[in-house]
């Protein structure tokens, strides 16, 4: 099994730290808004990936994050004049049944932001023991340039760092530049923050590039086998989270970084501004079902950019139906209780992990399968074989979960 690697930029074997549990830490859905389908396929990446871990054998830790207090959360609260817990409690909400809607797994691990800002607040005390991170006016802020390898993720070249003093005091910026400085921890500046905790080192909220690190900390303590996000995290958060972790432990956060590429619509961003914003209900009220929409976001290659438009959403419901519909004929070429033919179920799980050792390469395993079923002459076909297909294909579904 092969996935490309994040941290050095290239394709590696997948060898975990453990060899039977795998640890997972996933980045969770920006909550101070609905999730949309541009979301989702990230998140459906992350879970074809450890059903397909456990699909060959190793058993699957996974900590997802709920990002409940960042400043977006806070902004988008105070313009519809509510708090910002009644405004991430509905949106988890609504994520949580969507995820069950789409067959996601529920990470065993859902910690929020909220709930661990005593844990940010004993990682800002490492940090300032050590001198990476310092008080200014209130705040506290990291210092990239004091630690080694900063930027390592995403391959800044660190010689070119401005080597005068700027700091960044947002959560977040627009566009996907670079903020050359150092990068906020907490926010103390009591004039600024309207939601702020009273903690041992004064009163103030946890920024968002410690928040994640709170999160994972007190869940594992161990070097990760995989983290996982959205391709917009190699700028400006995982190299943060990765930096503020190493530098007050004595092991690399993770071994391997796996990152999504975005959905565009129509050939565009999708954006509120341009009214091109899809969600799940969007496409339920459009008539898909939930398992079309899960096959037309997991159907493709995660690193490649996915387009979506009527006539592709189409297509790829087309192409579901008609895998169904072979599938459906091969179930009436079963007899009573007949024993299932080892040789061609091996064959089928032969082709389907072809495909998805290849770098999780989705669409590769379900065209091979989709080939090799089409291929076959039914009228032929034996009871048993018929039987070893489906018992084979079963075991598939539980990775892509669109079959069945």
């Amino acid at each position: 099994m092969k996935f490309f690697n994040s941290l050095g930029n290239k394709t590696e074997t997948f060898n975990p730290p453990h060899s039977q549990v795998v640890n997972i830490f996933t980045c969770g859905p920006s909550i101070y808004q609905k999730a949309h389908i541009g979301n989702f396929r990230t998140f459906l990446f992350e879970d074809i990936l450890v059903r397909y871990l456990e699909y060959v054998g190793y058993r699957v830790k996974r900590g997802m994050n709920f990002t409940d207090i960042e400043g977006k959360a806070i902004d988008e609260a105070k313009k519809r004049k509510i708090d910002v817990e009644r405004l991430t409690e509905e949106n988890i909400d609504e994520f949580l049944k969507e995820m069950h809607l789409l067959k996601m797994k529920i990470p065993e691990y859902l910690p929020k932001a909220s709930e661990s800002v005593g844990e940010a607040v004993q990682i800002i005390k490492l940090l300032v023991e050590t001198g990476i991170a310092y008080w200014h006016r209130g705040n506290v802020y990291f210092d990239p340039l004091k630690f080694p390898g900063f930027g390592k993720l995403f391959g800044l070249d660190m010689t070119k760092w401005p080597r005068q003093k700027r700091r960044f005091h947002k959560d977040t910026y627009p566009g996907m530049q670079w903020n050359l400085g150092d990068f906020i921890l907490w926010h103390g500046d009591e004039k600024r923050e309207s939601v702020f905790w009273d903690t041992e080192i004064g009163r103030g909220r946890p920024a968002w590039n410690i928040q994640d690190p709170a999160m994972i900390r007190p869940y594992f303590r161990e070097t990760l086998a995989i983290y996982c996000g959205g391709i917009d995290n190699l700028y400006r958060h995982h190299d943060y989270t990765l930096a503020v972790l190493e530098s007050i432990t004595n092991y690399p956060l993770a071994k391997f970084w796996l990152h999504g590429q975005h959905l565009s619509v129509n050939g565009q961003k999708m954006s509120k501004s341009k009214g091109n914003v899809y969600y799940t209900d969007t496409l339920l009220r459009q008539g898909y079902t939930a398992a079309e929409i899960r096959f037309f976001l997991i159907y493709g290659h995660y690193r490649t950019r996915l387009n979506y438009s009527p006539g592709a959403m189409v297509k790829a419901t087309v192409k579901l139906r008609g895998l169904k519909n072979i599938i459906s004929q091969i179930e009436k070429k079963t007899a009573g209780e007949s024993k299932p033919d080892a040789k061609i179920a091996r064959q089928i799980k032969e082709i389907f992990s072809a495909g998805m050792d290849s770098d999780l390469n989705v669409r590769e395993a379900l065209d091979g399968l989709h080939n090799m079923l089409s291929g076959l002459e039914l009228s032929r076909l034996k009871a048993d074989e018929a039987s070893g297909i489906l018992a084979a294909l079963r075991e598939i579904d539980g990775v892509v979960q669109i079959i069945f």
